[in-house]
């Protein structure tokens, strides 16, 4: 890279990573080529670097997804060279647990702790994506066990499924709900309704911590 990853800059190639990751998945419904999923894959290890790359000044949670990384690169791997298509599961398993560990090592970073600046404004984006992320792999997982669990979504590989999950997850956490895909099990209503409520949550917490750091900021500079 041509800048290196620093404290200082950290989340802003973390958010970047996510966003491409987001964006990619699309090129599956556009495209409607059989290797994208295998691009995909590609393009999530890739994320899961930079991620890496960027929370590597926690070390604890760092070593957890040094852990998950290589373990999904495994079930990357026994997927494509051996065609066990079984280890979609794990692979989901493994997405939301890297996902999750990456949520809690920013939340420690940027949520009621210290000053404000514009890395740690992005970063509350960053933390925004992953929850879409998390609840999109939620909804994949669903459809693995129950496959009529959502109208206007079927069940296929995750890969090829992503970019419906990643849509209906951020249309669901912001409640815009537009109805084209809907939760038909109870299971699946449960999980929805509960996003709703973490997006709702999320933006007053965020919002919250973002204004009392800045006060608290203003505040010091003043006593100076």
């Amino acid at each position: 890279m041509a800048r290196k990853i620093t404290v200082q800059n950290n989340f802003y190639y973390l958010t970047l990573a996510l966003v491409v990751l987001l964006v990619s998945s699309s090129l599956e419904l556009v495209l409607r080529v059989g290797w994208l999923d295998l691009v995909l894959q590609l393009i999530t290890t890739t994320t899961f670097i930079i991620c890496l790359m960027s929370l590597r000044f926690d070390s604890g949670w760092y070593r957890f997804l040094m852990t998950l990384l290589v373990l999904w690169v495994i079930m990357a791997v026994i997927k494509n060279v051996f065609g066990f298509y079984q280890t979609d599961i794990f692979m989901l398993i493994l997405m939301f647990s890297f996902f999750f560990g990456t949520f809690k090592s920013i939340a420690r970073q940027i949520l009621l702790t210290g000053s404000i600046d514009t890395n740690k404004v992005v970063g509350s984006l960053a933390l925004f994506l992953l929850l879409g992320l998390m609840w999109a792999i939620a909804y994949l997982f669903i459809l693995e066990f129950s496959p009529n669990a959502f109208t206007g979504m079927e069940h296929k590989a995750w890969g090829e499924n992503f970019a419906n999950a990643a849509y209906f997850s951020f249309v669901t956490l912001t409640t815009l709900g537009y109805g084209d895909i809907s939760p038909v099990s109870p299971v699946a209503q449960v999980i929805v309704y509960l996003e709703a409520i973490a997006g709702v949550f999320y933006m007053a917490i965020v919002v919250a911590s973002l204004v009392g750091a800045a006060s608290q900021t203003n505040q010091d500079k003043n006593d100076e």
